[in-house]
């Protein structure tokens, strides 16, 4: 008699979860739906290839898509190599001392920062103190800061799994500690260090507050030609559009907002799929 009660029990305890794991799920499909719904009617060729035009309330996003996307790149060249030789350093190099612990310590804190601040100390650092003045490389570094603490944290777990006899058994066949880290162990952990770049990049790509301080520009009719030119940005363009543009048509914000969130969807897919490609090959 017992053993059914519990049994019951445990079925009705499931079923809750369950409920409570669909519920959660729901109201992010319903956004999803409601995006695509408004958003892909407005996704035409000339929305996608031509700039903005008549106040931004006519054209496309051409520039748009292309500013988003020199950040994107600029966020990878300024944090990836940093991020990956810190989380190196921490797990394969560094001794258990008081260095060590405020590096870590201060990973932990930076991931908590608001994005606001890291966008008001780019402001601050980059653009006024370095007198690089609002531009593509000011944004670019203000966003590598920002996710650097995610590559770092991803790199270091991903070799923290990597079991140390694999480290041992090259350094008995004599290979340096150099050799096994380079070819034994970063190939290893390969697929965790890639799904963390990919998610912080995919963060730095949706922020707003960042770039809006270091980077983005209201309006520019032409591409960037340089690093030391501002740019136009999804996630800026967004919040101009809606909020400062007066008479703007709803389509132009919904295909705006299809794209961005299409990017950044896209960018986490890509993440699930690296890992998985990657782990069938270990």
């Amino acid at each position: 008699m017992m053993s059914v009660l519990k049994g019951r029990s445990k079925d009705i305890i499931e079923t809750i979860i369950k409920g409570v794991g669909i519920l959660s799920v729901l109201p992010v499909l319903g956004i999803f739906a409601y995006i695509i719904f408004k958003g892909v009617p407005a996704i035409t060729w000339t929305f996608l290839s031509e700039t903005p035009r008549a106040g931004m309330r006519e054209g496309g996003i051409f520039p748009v898509i292309v500013g988003s996307i020199m950040l994107t790149v600029g966020t990878i060249v300024a944090s990836v190599p940093f991020g990956i030789l810190t989380g190196v350093y921490l797990v394969e190099y560094s001794k258990d001392n008081w260095l060590r612990r405020i590096i870590n310590l201060t990973i932990v804190n930076l991931a908590g920062i608001p994005s606001i601040v890291y966008g008001l100390f780019g402001m601050a650092f980059f653009v006024i103190a370095m007198g690089m003045g609002r531009s593509l490389l000011a944004g670019s570094l203000t966003l590598g800061i920002m996710s650097l603490p995610v590559i770092i944290t991803a790199t270091r777990e991903a070799l923290l799994a990597i079991p140390k006899s694999l480290r041992e058994a090259s350094l008995a066949l004599g290979a340096t500690q150099w050799e096994t880290t380079w070819k034994i162990v970063l190939p290893a952990a390969l697929p965790g260090i890639l799904t963390g770049i990919i998610l912080s990049v995919s963060r730095a790509a949706g922020e707003t507050a960042p770039i809006m301080f270091t980077a983005a520009a209201f309006y520019l009719p032409f591409l960037p030609e340089s690093l030391s030119d501002q740019v136009m940005a999804l996630p800026y363009h967004l919040y101009v559009i809606s909020t400062q543009v007066p008479n703007m048509p709803e389509s132009n914000m919904m295909g705006t907002l299809f794209v961005l969130v299409f990017i950044t969807v896209g960018f986490n897919l890509l993440g699930a799929y690296v890992r998985n490609k990657f782990r069938k090959f270990r």
